[in-house]
């Protein structure tokens, strides 16, 4: 891989530039973003090596797509109209489903794999990209029998180089899943972030007695609702449900309180904890 173009220098696309630099010594990164502070900023920092426009991809071995996912939708058929036929797309975006299905018809399907790497943190911008970010992390394939067998192979390499592990779903399945378990989690933070935000403008002496509990449950808040947004939007009908279903067992958890009925509150959360035993069994897979 000479040429690499990663398209939204930002926390995924910029770590993953560093960790591709880091593997191919060979390789040229160009950085291509709407905010040109952006691209300064990732040269700068020796995130990217070069910057470059959308037309440049036409050279490309591998094009990465880092942007809200809004914005995949809009541009990916564009850039497969651009490349060549040896080069991997790759889109790394928080849903699927929308993304695979504007572009099933295209010519250059084949050249695309969808994917999705479960890593990152709350932060934004290429100062965010980190080394090291995907390493031990799962990356998500779908559709992977529409991508050439050859850039699927190249594409498997790759992450094998930056230490993942690779599960395959539909994309249906994937964004029903990913409701659950990480946009769930960002609309809680954020909810409880606006929560707090509220009673403090009324209790001052509120964030004094913030401890690491409320620093790591909110910690999501703190993420862009640029890039955001759109995935609620996406992902709207599995996120309703699950927010349904949330809800529904925080009105449960109330209603026990207001009955006085704490071994009952007690039984819940000692249920619950099992949650530790599934999240220990992740970690060491």
């Amino acid at each position: 891989m000479k040429n690499v173009y990663i398209i939204g220098v930002g926390l995924i696309g910029g770590s993953l530039a560093l960790d591709i630099k880091a593997n191919y010594s060979e390789t040229i990164i160009f950085g291509i973003d709407n905010n040109e502070t952006h691209l300064d900023k990732a040269i700068a920092l020796n995130v990217i090596d070069k910057k470059a426009m959308l037309s440049d991809i036409t050279n490309a071995d591998l094009v990465i797509i880092a942007i809200p996912v809004d914005a995949t939708v809009n541009s990916i058929s564009d850039i497969l109209d651009k490349v060549s036929e040896h080069t991997l797309v790759i889109d790394v975006g928080s849903t699927k489903e929308d993304i695979c299905y504007s572009i099933e018809s295209h010519q250059n399907r084949r050249n695309f794999l969808a994917a999705h790497p479960i890593a990152g943190t709350e932060f934004s911008g290429p100062s965010a990209a980190i080394h090291g970010l995907f390493k031990d992390k799962t990356m998500i394939i779908c559709e992977v029998e529409k991508t050439a067998f050859k850039l699927q192979e190249k594409a498997l390499q790759l992450f094998s180089d930056l230490g993942m592990r690779i599960r395959y779903m539909n994309p249906k399945a994937h964004d029903k899943h990913i409701a659950y378990v990480s946009h769930l989690s960002h609309i809680s933070s954020f909810m409880l972030g606006k929560t707090v935000i509220e009673k403090e403008k009324n209790e001052r002496d509120i964030f004094d007695m913030a401890g690491s509990g409320f620093e790591s449950t909110v910690r999501l808040a703190k993420s862009s609702p640029a890039m955001w947004t759109p995935i609620f939007q996406q992902n709207k009908t599995n996120v309703i449900e699950t927010l349904n279903e949330y809800i529904a067992n925080l009105t449960q958890f109330k209603e026990l309180m207001e009955k006085g009925d704490f071994e009952s509150v007690y039984d819940e959360m000692k249920d619950i904890n099992h949650i530790k035993d599934i999240l220990e069994g992740i970690i060491k897979v």
